[in-house]
């Protein structure tokens, strides 16, 4: 029996074959691609905590960034961060991963500085869901090269107020220039900052 084209059965027909053909389709696509994406996402996070130690930068070589993290990082699983420490040039450093809250999702990132947090040596963000162009311009180089080498205030905190916009890269004020126009996104960053100095220490001291 030859199904008229014009009828609802056949568009109901073709849409249900397209449809499991795209699925089976993008079933297998995954299935193929899922150890890559794995492997890449696990680099990604590895990047991040050598960069916050300030072992890598953006030209450096995927085969070192995982040799240096393999080498010279050391995990130091807590009960509620995942740590990092590190011997540079024969100072001990402390890294924490800390995933908080975000104006529109988790923001993950690693912030690296001295056992006692007085001074940051670098912070990475690994993932966030902010608004394109404004919050999630977070991620962008400029913002987060402010922290690196950036001393805490009296009370040990991170001040991120609104500036320039360009960035604020006095390493004694003890701030950093917000992004214009994302102030809540802002105020996130420094909130997951300034615990995850408190757990720096907290890390720190047990070393």
């Amino acid at each position: 029996m030859k199904l008229d084209r014009n009828s609802v059965v056949y568009a109901a027909v073709f849409t249900f074959v397209v449809c499991v053909a795209f699925v089976v389709i993008l079933a297998v696509a995954n299935q193929l691609t899922l150890e890559r994406v794995k492997a890449n996402r696990l680099f990604e996070a590895h990047f991040a905590v050598v960069k916050a130690f300030g072992l890598a930068d953006a030209a450096t070589p995927r085969d070192q960034v995982e040799s240096a993290y393999t080498s010279l990082i050391k995990e130091k699983v807590m009960d509620k961060v995942q740590a990092y420490t590190a011997e540079i040039d024969g100072q001990q450093y402390v890294g924490v991963r800390l995933t908080m809250p975000g104006l529109w999702g988790p923001i993950t990132a690693v912030l690296a500085a001295d056992p006692q947090g007085t001074v940051i040596r670098g912070f990475e963000i690994i993932d966030q869901q902010e608004t394109p162009g404004l919050g999630g311009r977070i991620g962008e180089p400029w913002f987060t090269a402010q922290f690196r080498g950036k001393k805490v205030r009296p009370d040990g905190t991170i001040e991120v107020a609104q500036g320039s916009g360009k960035g604020n890269f006095d390493p004694e004020n003890g701030t950093v220039d917000a992004v214009t126009g994302a102030s809540r996104t802002s105020d996130f960053v420094k909130a997951l900052v300034n615990r995850s100095l408190a757990f720096v220490r907290e890390v720190g001291g047990s070393l």
